[in-house]
């Protein structure tokens, strides 16, 4: 088998030479690029190409079509809406994800946005660097809260019950309901009912045609004016144009945003660049070394179980 790696997983050489050593100790081929965002190039890369590996640089449509020997796609990423899973379909790519891999540090980063917006810590740095006092920066403690969980895969269960343990009350909307958060007390309702109740909504559903766009202007309207939003899921699951109006006019108290509608650097006029009591953090929910260190195994895992005829973390 041919393997290419067109991008780099953000672990060390070390690390990625021993992963890579199992593959070539079994007698396949396998080589490693730095991202290339240009079509013909990905195309000559995947040349007589097997598997591809990607962390989430886009792989369009034209690309798979182009790679020839393209058989199975290992997506290092939990979301795998980057990767045109339409040509996949029709020419038979079979792809796998590495689901789970981020869920404590993207819980994490959720807990610190929600910390940091709630209590000014941003604001209150500044202040202390400017000479000036706590003036106006009183914050809002997190306990006895009530939290809304949207989507319970994973991450989101992991964030519910890190609320739970701060002594808030957690609701939750989502597809499947798990039996191990309503025995913590939390109680799964509509997502009306959410928007409506919450004082901090945390958004956890992957994005695909039913997620654009769920959190819009009827459902951000639908929110306390004391509330707080946070997204470290995917940027067009919520419309951040409508976000930053509700912030700017006060219909909502703050944000906390880790993903946009495109990935960073975002442009200067990107509307919540200038929106109110924001903290924007550039899509870096899942990078840290240890989650990074785990997604690499599993991507590499992923192949192997594909070489060997027993794949697994299939999305198609």
């Amino acid at each position: 088998m041919k393997i290419a790696l067109l991008e780099s997983l953000g672990i060390s050489e070390e690390s990625l030479e021993r992963l890579a050593a199992s593959l070539k100790k079994d007698g396949h081929d396998f080589s490693s690029f730095p991202r290339s965002d240009d079509r013909d190039e990905n195309i000559s890369r995947l040349s007589g190409v097997d598997v591809a590996m990607i962390a989430n640089m886009p792989l369009p449509g034209e690309v798979i079509a182009g790679a020839d020997s393209l058989k199975m796609i290992s997506v290092a990423f939990t979301g795998y809406d980057h990767v045109d899973m339409k040509v996949c379909t029709e020419r038979g790519v079979a792809v796998s994800n590495c689901a789970g891999y981020s869920t404590d540090s993207v819980a994490e980063l959720a807990l610190g946005l929600s910390v940091a917006v709630c209590r000014n810590i941003l604001p209150c740095d500044r202040a202390v660097r400017d000479g000036s006092t706590k003036a106006g920066l009183l914050g809002n403690e997190i306990a006895g809260k009530t939290v809304g969980i949207v989507g319970t895969g994973a991450i989101g269960c992991k964030v519910a019950k890190i609320f739970r343990v701060l002594g808030c009350s957690v609701l939750a909307y989502s597809r499947t309901e798990r039996d191990e958060l309503k025995e913590l007390g939390v109680s799964y309702v509509t997502l009306e009912e959410l928007m409506v109740s919450s004082d901090i909504v945390s958004i956890h559903v992957p994005c695909n045609d039913e997620t654009v766009g769920l959190i819009g202007e009827e459902k951000l309207a639908m929110m306390k004016p004391s509330a707080i939003l946070i997204n470290t899921a995917r940027g067009p699951i919520v419309d951040n144009d409508r976000l930053a109006e509700a912030l700017t006019s006060g219909r909502l108290s703050g944000a906390g945003i880790d993903v946009f509608d495109m990935e960073p650097p975002i442009p200067k006029d990107y509307p919540l660049l200038k929106a109110p009591n924001c903290v924007l953090t550039p899509h870096v929910a899942f990078a840290t070394p240890e989650a990074l260190e785990k997604r690499a195994i599993m991507a590499f895992d992923n192949v192997f179980a594909w070489i060997s005829g027993s794949p697994r973390n299939l999305v198609y």
